[in-house]
């Protein structure tokens, strides 16, 4: 020791008694452990910070201190007390000597205070000697709860995904059948029109009355494609049909019933039957009239094939954002994104529920973990889902609120009782019957959005509005450089 060193003030045996932590111990531990500590006083200003590495733990013999927790990048005291005693810091360093340990809250003094400071090193030395069976009993019971909170937390993961993926087979069955259907029906009408095309062309009817057919084909064609998203009423529609009917019947045209519907709904009329009329003749009219039938209907099946493939690509395209195949586990995303995907995936869920939502295109672009994000997004919604029971209104919105996008997941259920409201984000707990569900849903949200994201998860909840608020920093990095202590 050099002569400008200065010897830390130590506590006495006799003193570290007086503190409730070391009341209990030895005249041969407590001397000990007055030579491994020491005293400092800090007389302003931070003790240590969220997420710095903990090295020190701190006993409160005289002053006042305050503890805080970060939440939507500010600090939010959880506690303040002047008795003496208190301890906190790097308390539970004594569970396993090579796993990394941080400070969980930020401490300061709210005035001139004194600790009795003992290193973590020293902490895990002195319960590891001098309380063996304690450290097993605890570290057992911590590791035993980590255990089971990671392999029920895999298992709430596997099931979402296995309800995911029958709601996403269910969906894909439909227009895959769909198109199916259309594709043998199309087989059909293509041979209908090659026969009918054969009679028409058989050498008795002119280039130019052929070439008349061919227009009015591509004008029917023209038609139907300008009346396929409209949505007629059904007197209308059906008004048309009679009168069509009406016509071929006065026209020998056999089976009118089954030709005016078709031709009602590409939107032709009396008008241009009688062009049709024109162009063949009396003779060949049957004859083109089912031609233009073919061709119309054939147009009908490509159209419901093309739906129905753009369906299947939407929902294919849909899981893949969803899981995030084949994209960086880190990305610049957009949150809009990501809840369509969700809410496609979980379609089958929503049936029965109005669904709103409000996405606000000016919320930019943000760096995230998707796949986990898509998570969060799930575990609310089911949430949501199950506590409206059936029927109900489900809104998602997205806000930008200054430097952090908003995500609000809201529905019309119960509301959450103020009793338990405190306790939906603990790690097992959960309203919901033994079997459905495991309690870790909003647990593994929570430590989504706050830990990995460094963002904030509330929930605002009366009867017949439960809002769940989702909040996450545009830029992550500026908010690490700006606050050191989101290094967690």
């Amino acid at each position: 020791m050099t002569e400008n060193t200065v010897e830390p003030r130590r506590l006495s045996p006799d003193e570290l008694r007086t503190l409730f932590l070391f009341e209990s111990l030895t005249d041969e531990q407590l001397g000990w452990l007055s030579e491994a500590g020491y005293v400092e006083e800090v007389h302003d200003g931070v003790v240590f910070n969220e997420g710095d590495e903990a090295t020190c733990c701190y006993v409160l013999l005289s002053g006042e201190i305050r503890l805080c927790k970060l939440s939507h990048g500010e600090l939010v005291e959880i506690n303040r007390t002047g008795q003496r005693g208190v301890y906190s810091g790097a308390f539970n360093a004594f569970f396993g000597a090579n796993d990394h340990k941080s400070y969980t809250a930020t401490m300061q003094v709210t005035q001139p205070s004194e600790f009795f400071v003992i290193s973590a090193e020293t902490m895990a030395t002195m319960m590891n000697t001098w309380f063996p069976m304690a450290v097993h009993l605890i570290e057992g019971f911590v590791m035993g709860m980590r255990r089971t909170n990671e392999t029920l937390g895999e298992r709430e993961r596997l099931l979402a995904l296995g309800s995911l993926s029958a709601g996403l087979t269910h969906e894909l069955n439909n227009p895959a059948a769909a198109a199916v259907r259309a594709a043998a029906t199309l087989r059909q009408r293509v041979s209908g029109m090659r026969s009918k095309l054969a009679m028409l062309a058989d050498g008795t009817l002119d280039a130019t009355k052929l070439h008349q057919i061919v227009a009015l084909q591509d004008d029917a064609v023209e038609r139907l494609e300008k009346n396929k998203d409209k949505d007629i009423p059904p007197m209308e529609l059906s008004d048309r049909e009679d009168t069509l009917t009406d016509w071929l019947d006065d026209h020998d045209v056999q089976a009118s019933w089954d030709v005016a519907p078709v031709l009602a709904s590409a939107g032709l009329d009396v008008e241009w039957m009688e062009e049709v009329l024109t162009a063949v003749g009396p003779k060949y009219l049957e004859g083109a009239v089912r031609w233009l039938m073919y061709t119309i209907d054939t147009e009908s099946l490509m159209n419901e094939i093309d739906d129905s493939v753009t369906r299947i690509s939407t929902l294919v395209g849909a899981a893949k954002q969803y899981s995030q195949i084949d994209r960086a586990p880190y990305q610049t995303v957009d949150l809009r994104e990501l809840l369509k995907s969700t809410l496609v995936m979980m379609s089958g869920k929503l049936q029965g529920y109005q669904l709103v939502k409000e996405f606000d295109p000016e919320v930019p672009a943000i760096p995230a973990y998707a796949a986990e994000l898509n998570q969060v997004w799930t575990n609310i919604i089911d949430n949501a889902v199950s506590a409206m029971g059936g029927t109900g209104t489900l809104t998602i919105r997205t806000r930008r609120d200054g430097a952090y996008a908003v995500v609000e997941i809201g529905d019309t259920g119960p509301g959450i009782p103020e009793e338990i409201r405190r306790r939906i984000f603990e790690p097992f707990f959960t309203t919901k019957p033994i079997g459905e569900g495991t309690g870790l849903g909003l647990d593994i949200s929570w430590r989504i959005v706050v830990k990995k994201h460094h963002g904030d998860l509330r929930v605002e909840s009366e009867p017949g509005r439960t809002v769940f608020k989702i909040v996450l920093p545009l830029d992550p990095e500026r908010e690490l450089e700006s606050d050191p202590a989101l290094l967690d």
